[in-house]
């Protein structure tokens, strides 16, 4: 058992702590505020009024999976073969012994959403690891927890060019969406009638979304795009969840209306495509104040996730609250994720994975000194 004391603590779920204490006991929280008794055979740790924050959850990387500084022999993001493949799990496909896992635990990330790549309109599996360990079974939180789509530039480019095959347009890429759900659909009646029914490794992953037990997470750039994944989600009645929302601050309160969260970012990127005009760190507070639930992401290595406090020092610059912004990589990314119940906030029964800084984490002079998971040291700077 360990006490961190003297610290100043960013529960996220209730107001900072100034000189608060943490306790930790093996992998867990077991008590965090500054009203509690230190147990006598707890080793105490004074953090001279440091600064400890929970582990950063990004929602939105392909971390381990992307074949980042290595080439396109690791570029397993996308599987090309067809547009729709929902049977595909990034979870067979993570290298957990990719740098990107190390570049996570040195900037304070210690839960992530390794997703597949936006080529296809339905391109599968999402899953949710901690960043730390040698195994992707001991690692994962949860292996399926939503299921990957994308509308605009990028599966147009994937198909349409070059290829000369549907989706070529924003028109073919709805419809085919939209057609794996109608197929999907069609075999969930059929499983309903018939229980015996041969099993579709291809459909099963989305009756699970149609169930509503997984949400359908769709790369939407454009505001166009975004209300078009808004349309598709209300025509099967599934919960959905938008990746990027660059012009989401265009439709914010369509967004807040429809109670969709959005999963934001990068923010700190080039203009790199016709759909990302409108990048802004400004976007984050714009959402948040029109009440849409909001995560930040890295989108690593498109962002490099080491430098994820950096992205949000500059959400808050731009206009987002400290709390919102804080949040936007803690509780609420959890809440996306659907693992609140283990990580994005310091509160006892939560797995001990927090940071330890020299400082504020909204100025860029601050630094990362201890990345705990699971109660363990996974980065100490040098």
């Amino acid at each position: 058992m360990k006490a961190f004391v003297n610290a100043k603590l960013y529960p996220v779920a209730s107001a900072p702590i100034e000189r608060g204490a943490l306790l930790v006991d093996g992998e867990k929280l077991v008590a965090v505020g500054s009203n509690f008794e230190i147990p006598s055979e707890a080793q105490v740790i004074d953090c001279n009024g440091r600064v400890i924050l929970p582990g950063f959850v990004d929602t939105h990387t392909h971390v381990g999976l992307w074949g980042e500084s290595e080439g396109p022999a690791s570029y397993d993001g996308n599987e090309g073969g067809n547009p729709v493949t929902p049977q595909v799990r990034a979870i067979d496909a993570i290298n957990p012994r990719h740098i990107s896992f190390a570049d996570a635990r040195m900037g304070g990330v210690t839960t992530v959403e390794i997703t597949p790549g936006s080529g296809n309109p339905i391109g599968g599996q999402m899953c949710v690891l901690k960043t730390a360990g040698s195994i992707v079974d001991e690692m994962v939180l949860r292996d399926y927890n939503g299921m990957k789509a994308a509308l605009g530039e990028n599966p147009k480019g994937s198909y349409g060019r070059g290829r000369h095959m549907c989706p070529g347009t924003r028109m073919g890429t709805a419809a085919v969406m939209r057609g794996a759900f109608y197929e999907a659909r069609a075999y969930q009646e059929k499983r309903a009638k018939d229980p015996q029914a041969e099993l579709s490794l291809r459909w099963e992953p989305l009756v699970q979304v149609l169930e509503g037990k997984v949400p359908l997470r769709v790369h939407a750039h454009r505001a166009d795009d975004i209300v078009t994944a808004v349309r598709l989600g209300e025509e099967f009645g599934i919960k959905l969840q938008i990746e990027h929302g660059t012009d989401a601050a265009v439709v914010a309160d369509f967004l807040a209306e429809k109670q969709i969260p959005v999963n934001l970012g990068p923010s700190f990127w080039n203009r790199a495509k016709i759909e990302t005009q409108a990048i802004s760190f400004a976007t984050a507070g714009v959402l948040e104040r029109a009440g849409v639930s909001v995560s930040l992401i890295s989108d690593h290595p498109f962002f490099p996730i080491q430098y994820v406090s950096v992205a949000i020092a500059m959400a808050h610059a731009a206009g987002m609250t400290a709390t919102g912004a804080l949040r936007a990589y803690t509780l609420s990314a959890a809440e996306h994720m659907g693992v609140a119940d283990r990580v994005g906030s310091l509160e006892a029964g939560k797995d001990a994975d927090f940071t330890i800084w020299d400082g504020s984490p909204f100025s860029i002079r601050s630094h990362i000194l201890e990345t705990y998971i699971n109660g363990e040291p996974v980065y100490t700077r040098a």
